[in-house]
């Protein structure tokens, strides 16, 4: 049945292989159970019932793209876009966490629109790729702010906004040491190296009593109804959160677009062609898991990049995938382990993921002003207006800008002149 399925054969793996790469895969990106329901809390969220959101979210995307896509990539709440979700829309724009949701769904939605119509790769190769590279290594540095903040290293000031915080405190000490474990297991190509770093990091602080642990590690799955069906979509119409729901919707339509490729590039399933077969299937998966993922009660949900620690070991079919769904669900009675992670904890993990997201930027034309310039501009206005939305809008606007006055505006196309104006507006008009 499974050969019949998945087509075994014809892509060169077996069901051990395939079981192997899920195990691969899920490990890698197991730390976002621990992470994610850390971020929304913050929100006023209930722990675990976002606990039980990302697991049953991971799981649905996950197995949706295993069993209608074949293809070994694993979904789950995206890094960058929570602590956007939770830091900026929630608290810097002061909407409640459920009109946040109701944005995600929109957003999610709108991607499945796009995703039937065929519109959708004319949408992505419209963005020029100096920006996508920037938005991502812009959300890496977003993340690296918080990281620090997390880990006790910098802290506010009333005159230079940030200074360095008490750096002698032993939960910033753990957390060094935890980023630096991670990164020599990492170097060392430790399978779960991000998850070896969190736990360890934990256990010790525990141990020294840094934080507390109440003895527990499993239990029977926390109540889901805290965060189930929470979401405002009518507060998500309002005109002041079209920017938000136009971030969610790109960072994570660029995103997926850049795993999907870049996954099944390096396992050798693009078509004769170079292109992305069943690429529609693919971005089904995503966007409806995105959707999923908002009524159960977490932020955006996406591809992970970390699915290409499964195809090098083998993975090519769903199958893969399907595995590390199954491992999502068991994740669910684990629920008091992830209680009992510190922030600090997970701090090495956040900078470990900045560290990879900011790799974007060595891909940018760093001999044409006009192309890093904007690049530049997007990906500080992230960690510094604590906001993708607003990163993304001073990198259009200053991409259009100097296109037109350097006499080279079909560069930009129209699509981004378009985006340029409205950002221009929507700064003049709303102030934020």
């Amino acid at each position: 049945m499974l050969e019949s399925y998945f087509k075994l054969r014809e892509h060169g793996t077996t069901v051990r292989t395939e079981t192997l790469a899920g195990f691969t895969t899920f490990l890698t990106m197991a730390y976002i159970v621990f992470v994610n329901p850390q971020i929304l809390s913050s929100t006023g969220m209930d722990q675990g019932a976002v606990f039980v959101a990302t697991c049953v979210a991971a799981a649905v995307g996950t197995l949706v793209m295993g069993l209608v896509a074949n293809y070994p990539i694993a979904l789950a709440p995206g890094m960058g876009l929570n602590a956007y979700f939770a830091f900026t829309v929630v608290g810097q724009m002061g909407y409640s966490w459920q009109v946040a949701l109701g944005a995600v769904f929109l957003s999610g939605l709108i991607f499945f629109v796009l995703t039937v119509l065929p519109v959708r790769e004319a949408v992505v190769n419209a963005i020029p790729h100096s920006l996508k590279m920037a938005i991502s290594a812009g959300i890496g540095l977003f993340l690296g702010i918080i990281a620090l903040q997390n880990a006790g290293v910098v802290a506010d000031h009333p005159v230079t906004l940030v200074t360095l915080g008490d750096v002698s405190q032993p939960k910033t000490v753990l957390a060094a040491l935890g980023f630096v474990l991670l990164c020599a297991l990492a170097a060392r190509a430790v399978t779960g190296a991000v998850v070896i770093a969190i736990l360890a990091t934990a256990v010790v602080g525990m141990a020294l009593g840094v934080s507390p642990f109440d003895g527990r590690i499993v239990s029977l799955p926390p109540d889901p109804s805290p965060t189930f069906l929470a979401m405002d979509i009518g507060g998500a119409l309002s005109v002041g959160l079209v920017s938000v729901v136009f971030a969610f919707l790109f960072v994570d339509l660029f995103d997926t677009a850049g795993t999907l490729v870049g996954v099944a590039h390096r396992a050798g399933l693009m078509g004769p062609d170079g292109k992305f077969p069943r690429l529609g299937k693919a971005l089904f998966a995503d966007s409806t898991a995105t959707m999923a993922g908002a009524a159960l009660g977490t932020s955006t949900v996406t591809s992970y990049i970390e699915s290409a620690a499964g195809t090098n070991v083998g993975g090519r079919t769903g199958l893969t995938a399907v595995v590390v769904a199954l491992l999502f669900l068991a994740c669910l009675f684990l629920a008091p382990l992830a209680a009992n992670i510190p922030a600090y904890a997970t701090a090495p993990a956040l900078l470990y993921v900045a560290c990879l997201m900011a790799r974007g930027l060595t891909e940018v034309d760093w001999d044409d002003v006009t192309e890093y310039a904007p690049a530049v501009v997007t990906a500080l206005g992230m960690p510094l207006t604590y906001s993708i939305a607003h990163g993304i809008a001073f990198g259009f606007i200053t991409y259009a800008g100097l296109k037109v006055l350097s006499g080279r505006w079909r560069d930009a196309g129209p699509t981004v002149l378009v985006l340029a104006v409205l950002f221009v507006i929507k700064f003049a008009w709303l102030g934020h």
